[in-house]
């Protein structure tokens, strides 16, 4: 295991919460040219074929026949359903409230890790769960005073959204000993990608898709920067022993969503919204934070 310099570190995780905090209004403006099952599933497709160029050479690590139920599993829980779900979601909701709610991931993780893998559940950590379904109460009552841009059903698909990658997180976490990270996410990328592609072509219509310049230009950045350089500098963190620190840094990514689809977008901003993701905010760092006598251990 390759130890990063503290430099380093906080170069990429600089580079992945902005990365990341940008896909969500991008990819609510790329829906305006393409529909939202296709898209979903060519930006992944698309992410997949890349990535394939970095785990071709791993292919002695792949050991197929005996983890392909592991590669099919993920690519459910944490393609199709987690990228299917935001992806028709965003159509619903403001792309910054809309990773608001996703963003309660790690707080569901923490309830599953302690339901489901044996891990601790003390005072903070409850406090921490509490919250944040606090914080989603508070953005779902604002709903009636954002211009008619929040429906019941986009809070729903957030949420689907969210528990889909919970479950995929601690999924992966039970599984990781047994296959390569790299190929787990280029299989589950390419998995997941054939499947909406396949599934777009049939419920939606290729001539609907605007090839504008400016859409090309969003595919492109979401395949390359958020999805293929995205994971791959998320796993490098995870290889170099700093997967604790991205736990507690993912907080900043619906900030950053938030902050850009308000000034580019033209979104809301409200009280409630931002009362709302404060609670959440507090309750991820809460999940994330270890206890007094787990730091003098």
């Amino acid at each position: 295991m390759q130890q990063l310099s503290k430099t380093n570190t906080a170069l990429l995780i600089v580079f992945l919460v902005l990365v990341w905090g940008i896909n969500w209004p991008l990819s609510k403006f790329a829906l305006s040219y393409m529909p939202p099952v296709l898209f979903s599933g060519t930006r992944t497709l698309l992410g997949g074929i890349l990535l394939l160029m970095f785990a071709i050479p791993r292919y002695k690590k792949l050991n197929f026949g005996q983890t392909w139920p592991v590669y099919v599993i993920s690519a459910i829980v944490n393609v199709i359903l987690y990228y299917g779900l935001q992806t028709i979601g965003l159509n619903y909701l403001p792309s910054g409230l809309f990773s608001a709610i996703v963003f309660l991931q790690p707080v569901l993780v923490g309830l599953f890790s302690w339901m489901w893998l044996g891990e601790t559940m003390n005072g903070m950590k409850l406090t921490g769960l509490l919250l944040g379904f606090a914080g989603v109460g508070l953005i779902s009552s604002g709903a009636g005073g954002m211009s008619g841009h929040i429906s019941v059903e986009g809070v729903l698909l957030a949420l689907g959204s969210a528990l889909s990658w919970a479950l995929g997180t601690v999924y992966v976490k039970r599984k990781s000993g047994s296959v390569d990270p790299i190929w787990l996410v280029t299989l589950q990328l390419l998995i997941g990608g054939v499947f909406m592609t396949a599934t777009g072509s049939g419920l939606e219509s290729w001539g609907d898709v605007h090839w504008d310049t400016a859409f090309i230009g969003s595919l492109l950045f979401i395949s390359i920067f958020v999805i293929v350089l995205g994971w791959l500098v998320f796993y490098k963190l995870m290889d170099s022993g700093e997967a604790g620190k991205i736990a507690s840094f993912t907080f900043l990514i619906p900030v950053v969503a938030i902050l850009i689809g308000t000034v580019f977008l033209h979104e809301p901003l409200t009280l409630t919204l931002v009362m709302g993701l404060a609670c959440i905010l507090v309750s991820i760092y809460f999940v994330n934070r270890k206890s007094r006598s787990s730091q003098s251990r």
